[in-house]
């Protein structure tokens, strides 16, 4: 007989899944059946500080602490008791990034996160040395450009991680990551799955000159496939995790993974031929690959699953912030007009209003520019609406430009996969907010890379379920089944969700609309080159 998810609680049988996002650090308890049984949250925002994006490392942990705090009230008020065990934990982040320590584990430098786009002559000399692509955010990036730039602390790095490698670092002990969350510091070798030693020798050769103390491979965190042990929650980590002091020590800790690999795991979408389309903030694509691409792409990263099978990765950095925009502005005029506001109401009217107008948008044009995008080689944002006099200038082709162009960018790195390397696909299944709205982001989206779309119920989780999981996979694996197998058979259960196919008229209209948004890119940039 299954456990109440009290008794589970009290049994010291949940599981906990942390993720930072950009935006909210989310905690989800999940019972034996892999199911949520109680969440907690934290709404955080980067600092831009001497010209960089970062959090600070007392934002990083209060938000943990406060994150976690609000688990316990959730858990207290759901069912009146107190977490004090807990059969696995797991952290989840954004991924890429510089986190750099000297040996006292002092950060030498703010931490630098995905979104800095400052290390372009980095990028660009490690990706002509490795023949593969290197791109901004990647944390060998980061630390290629501080040392082009003469930076003081370069010398004393003892350890360089992401923000996860760092808070599992904190609470175990252990300098490890996750194979996936690996991956997006410099190039996995998928054979070995580990850091490619040809490249880490290319690096160490490149800055020889320098005369560091150390080598690329002595400042690395351990690489780890999912399941495997990554240490235990010390005595100092539960005070760090929970204040309250109810939290014991000795709980395992899964390996931490990045943001990609959370969407990947709670997706369903590890396995060879499956993909996911993660579209919030920002939107990546992750299509698990059969075979290595034919060359190195600037628009493609390449990644890996959590346990290390070869991933081709689109990452956008704008999705639906310049949409969400525009839907702000209606509701400011609704609430002009007096009328009652339910934001719910006002997506759904004009989301589903979007898929009355023309297929191609009647030739308007949204470029949805808050951050620079590297894939169309925008260094800045300048959100911007363009049409001519010509256009059908209309509500439904208005919101449907801006749908499209959340997705617009994707579909540009994801045509050179299907158009040009030729890959099969089984099943892409789309997570975020831009599928709340039933229906119409997995019609655009369909449309976009000609290819179905699947929304399941249980994508809304998110990361921070994902990495739960994958802390169930750890201890929960009796039958010792491979990562794929096991959320196929163990937790998904044959459920592969909702799926939409790409009409005929919608691909033709969506490629119509690309067609446009490529040839007025001219437009984009000269409004980025136009300082104000």
């Amino acid at each position: 007989m299954s456990l109440t998810a009290k008794q589970t609680i009290e049994s010291g049988k949940a599981i906990l899944g942390i993720e930072f996002g950009s935006t909210r650090i989310k905690a989800v308890l999940i019972d034996e059946e892999n199911k949520p049984i109680a969440q907690g949250s934290h709404t955080w925002e980067n600092q831009l500080v001497d010209g960089l994006w970062t959090y600070s490392v007392e934002a990083i942990w209060y938000g943990l602490q406060d994150c976690y705090a609000d688990l316990r009230k959730n858990v207290n008020d759901l069912y009146d008791t107190e977490i004090e065990v807990l059969s696995a934990i797991g952290f989840s982040a954004m991924m890429h990034g510089y986190m750099a320590f000297d040996k006292n584990e002092k950060i030498l430098v703010p931490f630098r996160t995905w979104r800095n786009t400052n290390t372009g002559q980095a990028a660009a000399t490690l990706s002509e040395l490795f023949v593969y692509n290197i791109p901004l955010r990647w944390s060998i990036s980061h630390l290629y450009q501080a040392i082009l730039n003469n930076e003081e602390h370069v010398k004393d790095i003892d350890f360089l991680t992401t923000l996860a490698g760092y808070v599992h670092w904190q609470v175990t002990g252990s300098k490890v990551l996750g194979i996936g969350d690996a991956s997006g510091m410099i190039p996995i070798n998928p054979e070995t799955k580990n850091y490619s030693t040809e490249m880490v020798d290319k690096f160490d050769k490149l800055v020889a000159p320098k005369g560091f103390n150390w080598k690329l491979s002595d400042i690395l965190p351990k690489v780890l496939l999912a399941g495997e042990n990554a240490g235990f929650l010390t005595p100092e980590g539960a005070k760090k995790l929970d204040v309250s002091g109810h939290l014991k020590a000795g709980i395992p800790v899964c390996p931490p993974e990045g943001d990609a690999g959370t969407g990947m795991v709670a997706t369903n979408a590890v396995r060879q031929r499956t993909g996911n389309v993660s579209a919030g903030t920002s939107s990546f694509s992750m299509i698990v690959l059969e075979k290595d691409l034919s060359k190195p792409y600037e628009m493609i990263d390449m990644v890996t699953t959590p346990d290390g099978s070869l991933v081709a990765m689109v990452h956008c950095n704008n999705c639906t912030s310049d949409l969400n925009a525009w839907v702000n502005l209606f509701k400011e005029y609704q609430e002009l007009m007096g009328i009652p506001v339910d934001m719910n109401e006002i997506y759904s009217k004009l989301y589903n209003h979007a898929l009355t107008g023309s297929t191609d948008c009647g030739g308007l044009i949204s470029y949805n520019y808050i951050s620079g995008e590297p894939i169309t080689g925008m260094e800045e944002g300048r959100p911007l609406f363009v049409r001519s006099a010509n256009d059908k200038f209309n509500l439904a082709n208005f919101m449907r430009a801006h749908l499209h162009a959340s997705v617009g960018v994707l579909k540009i790195g994801n045509d050179i996969l299907f158009n040009e390397e030729k890959i099969r696909v089984d099943r892409i299944t789309g997570h975020g907010g831009l599928f709340k709205t039933k229906g119409v982001g997995q019609r655009i989206l369909a449309a976009a890379i000609n290819s179905p779309i699947s929304v399941m119920e249980t994508a809304g989780e998110g990361g921070a379920w994902g990495m739960a999981l994958l802390g169930s996979y750890l201890v929960n694996n009796d039958k010792k089944l491979s990562l794929e197998d096991y959320l196929e058979e163990v937790v998904f259960a044959g459920n592969t969700g909702e799926e939409i196919a790409p009409t005929k008229e919608d691909v033709a209209g969506f490629n119509t609309y690309i067609e446009n948004y490529k040839a007025c890119l001219c437009i984009e940039e000269a409004a980025v080159n136009c300082k104000k």
